[in-house]
């Protein structure tokens, strides 16, 4: 699917987002978080992903990064390749989960829309890569990632996400995810 963003600067520094279709709240249970924080994680210490700043929000992520492989489309590419399948089986598998069948469906829905996808389809395909060009534009993007949380009305303080970067900024040693602060 084409938009208007591309990934232009390939060893620039981005700030991606990326919804699930429907913008399904699907991360709700530290299960489903745990499966994108460790992904994260991974694609930093194998895949040369440079962390900058990130939020997991319910129905989608925001990600300050930068591809040490010069390769951004491809690192997100196979990140959201991977947790897709893991978070679909995941759901699948999930006995406690009482939405699972709504979400099943939606997401077999968007599937049967989108002639690149065989089943389920779980991450709607767009990214809205914005290259990071200077100083102001990163703390710009850096402040709306962290305040997103409290724009939502989840936290009054956005240290308070635990699925937040804005800890790691705040010196919090309760942080989810190591970053690339330099």
């Amino acid at each position: 699917m084409s938009t208007k963003y591309k990934f232009g600067e390939k060893t620039g520094a981005y700030f991606v987002s990326f919804a699930t279709v429907n913008w399904i709240d699907v991360f709700t249970r530290d299960d489903y978080f745990v499966i994108i924080i460790e992904s994260l994680d991974f694609c930093r210490k194998n895949k040369g992903m440079e962390i900058y700043g990130y939020c997991i929000m319910p129905s989608h992520i925001h990600l300050l990064f930068r591809s040490a492989n010069a390769d951004p489309s491809g690192l997100i590419r196979d990140f959201k390749g991977f947790t897709s399948k893991k978070m679909l089986k995941t759901i699948e598998e999930n006995a406690q989960e009482s939405r699972r069948e709504w979400m099943l469906w939606m997401m077999e829905r968007a599937g049967k829309k989108n002639s690149n996808i065989k089943n389920r389809q779980f991450w709607q395909q767009d990214n809205h890569p914005i290259e990071i060009w200077s100083l102001k534009v990163f703390e710009q993007k850096l402040n709306y990632i962290h305040n997103n949380p409290v724009e939502s009305g989840f936290v009054t303080d956005p240290i308070d996400w635990k699925y937040s970067s804005a800890r790691n900024y705040g010196n919090d040693d309760q942080t989810v995810l190591e970053i690339d602060i330099n």
